[in-house]
């Protein structure tokens, strides 16, 4: 079988120590803010019953579904997202938490659909949930948490919105435009995409369940905000966040569970795309496990965010700054005399105890080609091992400083020079 056949599959990923170090910057920054925050990391199945996703959350993510027949004869998907099986493992253990839950996590989900900018069907996502709590400081706590992501990564109000909405003012709309129920999931789905669709085909579509794209843009130029709403508006105000944060009622999000007040969060730089969003959705741990558990969380993906990061100067300072550091090592060994190797060994061994980030020549190598090596591993330290038993050579490959020292005074002598 020649390489070509055995390349990976569309949408899938293959991380290079580069791409690795990418992925590292992402999660470091979510996990960080999410500590700050006082959550808690949980991880449930990549592989769940597909019911549990047919049924909680619409059509639009059925479709996307990688699922199969498993050898015991069950119809399972990969997790498209991570909100259904949090809410079944809460329901699961609530009994034994203070409430609310404030968790997280950091995990890989799977869509089928066409691999394009910032989608593919293989990604990372940040899933932050707070359940036990029908309180909009709920809402307002979840989309500071998100901010404070997006202002870690060096975005700034030039770079990014958050735009806010509530589900239940559409419930008006359909009331007042005399939509019945049996369309709510379709009428969401068309102003979810209501930015992104042609107005002929809109008005086509929404005259299909009963209105008109003129009664839609009506209905949102005339009405002002609900009331919890206006309560997560103003404690995001009295937080400092006041200028990321606008209404907006055509944001509704298209997953069936969302129940009250939803957001998302925009690149304003670029084509205005979305690189995180959620909401409330009280409704889905009684569905799912029969418990009254009202919930509202969101999700990140790191494929769209780092494409956010990638094409914005300050943004990807940050990023450049951690890769070169994550590649750079404290020290290289150099072995000066193989007859010296095992002290050398020793001298490594006593450095990465200590913490340090040291490398050194694994064969015999000319002295002038271990310094080469150290140069090209950006290593801040070359640690010579020569001749002169027991002495110990410290130089700070920047300064050029060179300092001489004991086997029992190098790792105090190797901190001074590291500075």
């Amino acid at each position: 079988m020649s390489i070509k056949e055995v390349q990976s599959l569309p949408g899938f990923r293959e991380f290079y120590p580069e791409s690795c170090a990418v992925r590292n910057y992402i999660f470091e920054m979510w996990r960080s803010v999410a500590h700050r925050y006082g959550f808690a990391e949980w991880e449930g199945p990549v592989l769940e019953p597909t019911d549990l996703y047919r049924r909680k959350s619409g059509d639009e993510i059925a479709g996307q579904l990688f699922c199969f027949i498993d050898k015991g004869g069950r119809d399972v998907s990969l997790r498209p997202e991570l909100t259904p099986s949090l809410t079944r493992m809460a329901v699961a253990k609530q009994r034994e938490y203070k409430k609310p839950l404030r968790w997280f996590e950091i995990g890989a989900c799977f869509r089928y659909e066409k691999p394009q900018k910032g989608r593919l069907r293989e990604f990372y996502q940040f899933n932050c949930d707070m359940l036990g709590e029908s309180a909009p400081a709920i809402d307002a706590e979840l989309i500071a948490l998100a901010i404070d992501v997006m202002v870690g990564f060096g975005f700034t109000k030039e770079h990014f919105a958050v735009r806010l909405s509530d589900r239940n003012i559409w419930k008006r709309f359909m009331r007042e435009a005399g939509i019945t129920e049996d369309n709510e999931t379709a009428l969401l789905q068309i102003i979810d995409k209501l930015e992104r669709t042609k107005p002929d085909l809109l008005d086509v579509q929404l005259q299909t369940i009963g209105t008109t794209l003129v009664a839609v843009q009506g209905f949102i130029a005339s009405k002002a905000e609900t009331e919890a709403v206006s309560t997560v508006r103003q404690q995001l105000e009295a937080r400092g966040f006041d200028d990321f944060v606008s209404v907006d009622l055509g944001i509704v999000r298209g997953l069936a569970y969302y129940t009250g007040v939803v957001f998302e969060i925009f690149d304003c730089q670029g084509d205005m795309r979305a690189v995180a969003g959620g909401g409330r959705y009280d409704s889905l741990a009684k569905l799912i496990g029969g418990a009254d558990m009202p919930a509202a969380g969101f999700a990140m993906g790191d494929v769209v965010i780092g494409n956010f990061i990638e094409e914005t100067p300050v943004a990807k300072a940050r990023l450049d700054a951690y890769i070169k550091a994550s590649f750079e090592l404290d020290a290289y060994v150099i072995v000066a005399s193989e007859e010296r190797r095992p002290d050398a060994l020793g001298v490594v061994q006593k450095l990465r105890s200590a913490g340090l980030r040291v490398d050194f020549a694994l064969t015999a190598a000319k002295v002038v080609k271990q310094f080469q090596s150290a140069e090209q591993r950006n290593a801040r330290l070359a640690i010579i091992v020569g001749n002169e038993f027991p002495g110990i050579s410290v130089k700070n490959l920047t300064t050029r400083k060179e300092t001489t020292t004991t086997a029992e005074g190098l790792i105090e002598t190797a901190q001074q020079a590291l500075g």
